[in-house]
C-alpha cells in the first residue's frame, strides 16, 4: 500500500513528559517505555524496532467471537493492523493482509503467528496508491477467502514536518491518497460484496480530535476519517452493515522512528498521556474484536478511543 505508508495506523504526537505514576503503570498491566533515538527508512519494519512492539502474539486469548467470519485487514503487517490480524485469527476469523511489498518481512512473520493459530491467512502485498491495485483488493480478498464479512480500513501514511513551508504537495497528495481516498474506494468495493450484518472498520487517530502542528496533513485525513465514517455509517445502516471507527493514541509503531515522529521526540513518545507512556498495539485489538463482533449489533456511527487518556469529544 502507499509507497510510505507503514501499514498500521497509529494515533501519533509527542509531547513533555506527562504524569506518569508507578501506580498508573501497574494498574495499566504495561511498562513504560522510553525508545532511543531511531530512524528506519519509509515505512519501517517491526523486525527494526527497538523496543519491540507488543501485537499479542504471547498474550491474546480468543473466545471465538470471530468464529466464520472472513476479514481483509490493510496495514495488517505490523502494528495495529498486526495486533488486530492476530486477534482476529484467534477469534476463529479467517483473514487476509494488505501491505506494502517491501513490509514482506513483517508480513511472513504474521502470517506465521496465524497459521500457529490453525486459521487460514492470505498475503495480498501491494501499493494503495497503485488504483489498479486499489481497485481489484477487495475482489481478491473475496476470491481468496470465499467471500467477505469485515473490512478493517487501518493503512495510514504519517511523516511528520516542523513548518507548512517545508510541507510538500508531493506528501500532502500522498498522505490523502493512502489514508483517506483509498478508504473510500475500498469501502464503496466492499459495500457491493459485504452481507447483512457485515462490518467496515476504519482507523482514525487522538490527531482528528487534538491535532500536532506537525503532523498537519496526516491529522487532515485523520479528521477526514472521522467524518467518513459518520456518513457511511448512515448510508450501510440500510443494508444492514455497521460502519464504526476507532481512534488510537500514541502506539508504538514502525510508524514512528520511520519519520512519523522527530527522531528526538521518540524517548519520550506517549509520556503525556494520563497514564503516562505510549501504548502497544495489542491494547487496540479488543476494540477491533468488539467492533467486528455480534456483541456490537447495535452499535453503528460510533469511535471507540483507545488512546491512554487524551483530549478527546
Amino acid at each position: 500500500m502507499a509507497e510510505n505508508n507503514s501499514h498500521h495506523s497509529a494515533g501519533q504526537e509527542t509531547a513533555p513528559d506527562g504524569a506518569s505514576g508507578t501506580g498508573q503503570q501497574e494498574r495499566a498491566g504495561k511498562e513504560r517505555i522510553s525508545p532511543p533515538e531511531q530512524r528506519q527508512p519509509e515505512p519501517g519494519l517491526d523486525q527494526e524496532l527497538r523496543p519491540k512492539a507488543d501485537h499479542g502474539e504471547h498474550s491474546y486469548k480468543g473466545r471465538d467471537r470471530l468464529t466464520g467470519k472472513r476479514a481483509l485487514i490493510t496495514g495488517g503487517d505490523s502494528g495495529i493492523g498486526a495486533a488486530v490480524a492476530i486477534a482476529f485469527a484467534r477469534e476463529g476469523a479467517k483473514v487476509a493482509l494488505a501491505y506494502l511489498p517491501s513490509e514482506q518481512p513483517d508480513a511472513d512473520a504474521i502470517a506465521g503467528v496465524l497459521e500457529d493459530a490453525g486459521v487460514e491467512v492470505h498475503l495480498l502485498p501491494g501499493d494503495l496508491r497503485d488504483r489498479n491495485y486499489r481497485d481489484s483488493l477487495i475482489d481478491e480478498a473475496v476470491a481468496a477467502l470465499d467471500g467477505l464479512d469485515i473490512l478493517v480500513n487501518n493503512a495510514g501514511k504519517q511523516i511528520s514536518v516542523e513548518s507548512l513551508e517545508d510541507l510538500s504537495d508531493e506528501q500532502i497528495e500522498a498522505t490523502f491518497d493512502v489514508n483517506i481516498f483509498a478508504m473510500f474506494a475500498l469501502s464503496r468495493a466492499a459495500l457491493r460484496v459485504l452481507p447483512e450484518g457485515g462490518s467496515i472498520i476504519n482507523t482514525t487517530s487522538i490527531q482528528a480530535f487534538d491535532p500536532s502542528d506537525h503532523l498537519m496533513d496526516y491529522a487532515a485525513t485523520k479528521g477526514a476519517i472521522s467524518n467518513f465514517t459518520k456518513s457511511l455509517a448512515s448510508q450501510a445502516a440500510k443494508k444492514g452493515i455497521r460502519v464504526n471507527a476507532v481512534a488510537p493514541g500514541p502506539i508504538w509503531t514502525p510508524l514512528q522512528p520511520s519519520d512519523g515522529q522527530p527522531i528526538e521526540a521518540l524517548p519520550k513518545f506517549g509520556h503525556d498521556t494520563w497514564l503516562g507512556r505510549a501504548g502497544q498495539p495489542v491494547e487496540l485489538a479488543p476494540a477491533y474484536v468488539f467492533l467486528a463482533s455480534d456483541e456490537a449489533s447495535y452499535v453503528v456511527g460510533s469511535t471507540v478511543h483507545v488512546n491512554g487518556g487524551k483530549n478527546q469529544p
